[in-house]
């Protein structure tokens, strides 16, 4: 008797299973009946979760219940929405939502308060949310290789902003929010639709890595070359005739470099006027004596 009762409880137990929420493939063998506490690691500073190339087509509900999570991994994936439910994990310090299909980010975004590095680069995004500039700590920001022409004027709130990566997109002009965020040491904008450098890059005093290679820049800003911080200046595959008779002023420019991971002066495939060519071809000491004895003789 007791041991038909068992069977007869058994029996509704598994009907009960299937009649629950089947968890999508990719999710169902992440788990693979773990709890999803059991994801995470907890390193010495940071208790982090990587989901990096689980095939994931939307986030898994479980990870809105991790708020202790303070570096995430959701790159290269398929994802096309996050949801509002990211302003739950407000621990977060890293967020790595590149290489997915993200056409937007909530607005939820900006409750992240602790977050100090974004990657959302790799993406589908026209346009970034204001409520981003909410994230006071932000100090890395790679959006590149998206489809972003324009950028929120509160983005000036972004203070602690050091490093900023929007090469591949689809700029005309340098933002003009960008001329605030004085902390910068790194900005990217290569590979955009670049006509030229507004005089008010002269306020980016912290500068040291400053990229605008394949762009239709014609030519550079005398205010350009008062930044002085600057170690490597890449202007390759540009429109440039001239050069700014001051450019000798930028001194921690050591050389002219050819690779493109090297500090110093790129100014190759540009349509340089004579006798600057051949001048160039001499280095950096040839070229900035030139550019002072020009200067000098005005």
């Amino acid at each position: 008797m007791g041991t038909e009762h068992s069977k007869n409880e058994g029996r509704r137990s598994m009907v009960f299973l299937r009649k629950g929420p089947k968890l999508p493939a990719w999710e169902d063998a992440l788990l693979s009946g773990r709890e999803p506490k059991s994801l995470l690691k907890r390193g010495l500073r940071y208790v982090s979760l990587s989901l990096i190339m689980k095939g994931m087509t939307s986030t898994p509900d479980f990870l809105w219940g991790l708020p202790e999570v303070q570096k995430l991994n959701l790159s290269r994936n398929q994802l096309v929405v996050i949801p509002p439910s990211l302003g739950k994990l407000d621990r977060l310090v890293v967020l790595n939502l590149g290489g997915n299909c993200l056409k937007s980010l909530p607005k939820e975004i900006g409750l992240l308060r602790n977050l100090k590095v974004l990657f959302v680069n790799m993406n589908c995004l026209t346009e970034v949310p204001a409520e981003l500039s909410l994230c006071r700590k932000l100090e890395v920001l790679s959006l590149s290789h998206n489809r972003i022409s324009q950028l929120p004027l509160s983005f000036t709130d972004l203070t602690s902003l050091r490093k900023l990566n929007l090469s591949n997109n689809r700029f005309v002009q340098i933002p003009l929010c960008i001329f605030a965020l004085r902390s910068l040491d790194f900005l990217h904008l290569g590979s955009n639709r670049l006509e030229n450098i507004a005089e008010s890059i002269q306020y980016l005093v912290n500068l040291q890595i400053f990229i605008v290679e394949n762009n239709n820049i014609r030519s550079l800003p005398r205010s350009l070359c008062y930044i002085t911080t600057l170690e490597l200046l890449n202007v390759d595959y540009n429109a440039i005739q001239t050069l700014p008779d001051d450019l000798y002023l930028l001194r921690r420019l050591r050389r002219i470099a050819w690779n493109p991971m090297d500090k110093g002066l790129h100014i190759a495939h540009n349509p340089l006027s004579r006798p600057l060519p051949e001048v160039v071809e001499g280095g950096l000491d040839v070229l900035f004596s030139y550019l002072r004895e020009k200067k000098e003789h005005k």
